[in-house]
């Protein structure tokens, strides 16, 4: 399971500006913004920003700042492959070491979306278990109680971090990621797939 909340893209203006630099070429920007306040291509802005892309990532610098802020829920199981990309990304999570026994466990908890019943049916007598430890830790603060819960903890807990990326990042991540075994990381393809001015500047697919 994976889930994602609060996207926010930012500095698609400066990006383009940035791009027009080598060659001066500011006077034929035609970029604005929408009555939401909504960055729009303009057609001399768009047809640069689409060469540049597609003349490969020495070109396309532009996009690296182009931002994108994200909350993104899942297993860690997946935070674990995506914490390979770590060059111009940062990740701010949820603590597992201060806030893992401020609330009582449940399945929601957990990514067992694609578990066989047998499986749900052991994963619920852990959540139980996981649950006791928690409230005899809150009772008698004993660190070994602590202890228990995070060494136990399964890769299935979701945690919640609010992401920065940039456009290049998610160039790269799409590309290798949206074949993957992993159906967590189909999801996040499909939401990289839905930013604006992904078919132009991300996938770069052909007009």
């Amino acid at each position: 399971m994976l889930t994602v909340s609060r996207t926010s893209v930012m500095n698609f203006e400066n990006a383009v500006r940035g791009a027009r630099n080598p060659l001066n070429s500011w006077d034929r920007m035609d970029s604005f913004f929408d009555e939401n306040g909504a960055f729009v291509f303009g057609p001399n802005d768009l047809s640069l920003a689409r060469r540049l892309c597609r003349a490969g990532s020495d070109h396309r610098k532009f996009i690296r700042q182009i931002f994108v802020s994200v909350d993104v829920t899942a297993p860690l199981y997946w935070w674990k492959e995506f914490d390979t990309y770590k060059v111009g990304t940062v990740a701010n999570s949820t603590s597992t070491m201060h806030k893992i026994h401020a609330k009582p466990f449940d399945r929601a908890d957990f990514s067992t979306d694609h578990m066989t019943p047998a499986t749900l049916e052991k994963m619920d007598s852990l959540i139980e278990y996981l649950e006791s430890l928690r409230l005899q830790y809150v009772e008698t603060k004993d660190k070994a109680l602590w202890y228990d819960i995070i060494q136990l903890l399964p890769s299935s807990y979701n945690q919640m971090r609010t992401c920065t990326l940039n456009y290049e990042n998610l160039v790269n991540i799409h590309k290798a990621r949206k074949a993957h075994k992993l159906e967590e990381w189909h999801t996040f393809c499909h939401w990289i797939e839905g930013l604006p001015y992904a078919d132009d500047l991300i996938l770069m697919k052909e007009e």
